[in-house]
């Protein structure tokens, strides 16, 4: 830290000390890795995904919509951090102390609040001696960086999901045909932060909204059936999460679509594989909807999810997408439906790791589950259904 730099509260335990150095290590050698490759002297992280993911979980933004309050300089030897005055001490006693206390060679650096984080040169003079990497130019290596978890991270991710999944549960099981899209989100927000994690997204659409996949919600009520969407943060990590919920049968039709649509995801989940082209998912994707009864052209009307972690999608499955699956990757796919004609929706999503450990082929591990929610198996593995009241 520099000297004037605020000194963090200690309440870290050895062992937290311990792994908090180990998980520093490993991500700091996972971009040293990019300056070798790119004979390059530094990388320059301003993104707050990137930011989070290499301090640990650190929350380096204020307004969600705002950009971070600090950047970071990666170098061979270290990090460098730029951080505005009036919140280092802040960021020093609760964001990054466990990571200062650890020993990681990590300086920080205070900046005037109504400095330019992005000016490098005006408070790491040396700079302007290095060759700079920006998050830019570097996207696809750093997402490569990322999409291996540590398994201190999946743990971390997972009491996150189960939090999200438990929110929706217990929400969506006290509503009502007369319960409006606003009050169904306003009683999920206080439950995910409580749990320490900031609603990033929360989305309903009761039965006259079907059509909208990305439906902010409004004063319209929920009707026979609805859909609530949690994206929660914490530690720097997104999860997440899709349930529906009816509270009248079926109509004709319904449950087909609800099964394919969950085929679809199936079949993508099956596609799933280290070294695989990210690519290959979407096409499997594309072909899956057809092959279940559905729409070729379904696949263009939302996007179909991706990788997951410490972005919303790290990267979206899109057309010419580079990225290749790696081992121990989140993903977070969310195919869906719509028929006009007797306007039936079907979405599904759950956030994902691809694990190797404990067996001979790679499989999906389910982070965001509650026990008390309904389910179908489909292809071995259980699935959430639509609870109905």
């Amino acid at each position: 830290m520099s000297a004037d730099a605020p000194r963090p509260r200690r309440r870290s335990s050895p062992t937290e000390l311990e792994a908090a150095q180990d998980e520093f290590e490993t991500k700091h050698a996972r971009l040293v890795q990019i300056l070798e490759d790119r004979e390059a002297d530094a990388l320059v992280l301003n993104t707050a995904g990137a930011l989070s993911w290499l301090l640990l979980g650190a929350r380096v933004h204020v307004s969600l919509a705002g950009p971070p309050i600090l950047n970071a300089v990666v170098h061979r030897e270290g990090v460098e951090i730029g951080v505005f005055a009036n919140e280092s001490d802040r960021m020093c006693e609760e964001e990054l102390d466990t990571l200062l206390l650890a020993g990681a060679p990590v300086q920080v650096h205070e900046l005037p609040w109504y400095s330019d984080l992005a000016a490098i040169s005006e408070w790491l003079p040396v700079s302007g001696a290095w060759t700079l990497l920006s998050e830019t130019s570097a996207a696809l290596e750093l997402r490569a960086a990322r999409a291996s978890l540590l398994p201190p991270e999946i743990e971390r991710y997972r009491g996150l999901c189960t939090d999200a999944a438990s929110a929706l549960t217990e929400v969506l099981s006290a509503a009502t045909p007369e319960t409006t899209e606003r009050q169904l989100s306003a009683g999920l927000a206080p439950l995910i932060i409580t749990a320490g994690a900031d609603p990033v997204v929360l989305l309903a659409n009761g039965a006259s909204r079907a059509a909208h996949r990305h439906p902010l919600p409004t004063d319209a009520t929920l009707g026979r059936r609805a859909m609530a969407v949690v994206c929660a943060r914490r530690g720097g990590l997104i999860a997440n999460v899709t349930r529906w919920v009816a509270f009248e049968d079926p109509l004709p039709g319904e449950e087909a679509l609800d099964e394919a649509i969950t085929r679809v995801e199936a079949d993508a989940l099956g596609a799933l594989a280290p070294g695989v082209a990210l690519e290959a998912v979407l096409e499997e994707l594309m072909a899956a909807y057809p092959r279940h009864g559905l729409d070729v052209q379904e696949w263009t009307r939302h996007h179909q999810g991706g990788a997951a972690g410490y972005q919303g999608r790290d990267p979206r499955l899109s057309p010419g997408v580079r990225d290749l699956i790696h081992p121990n990757q989140a993903f977070a796919l969310n195919p869906s439906g719509f028929d006009p004609a007797r306007r039936l929706a079907a979405k599904i999503e759950d956030t994902v790791v691809l694990r190797s450990e404990g067996s001979a082929s790679p499989w999906v591990d389910v982070l965001s589950v509650d026990s008390r929610w309904p389910t179908v198996q489909i292809d071995g593995r259980a699935r959430p259904s639509v609870l109905r009241l």
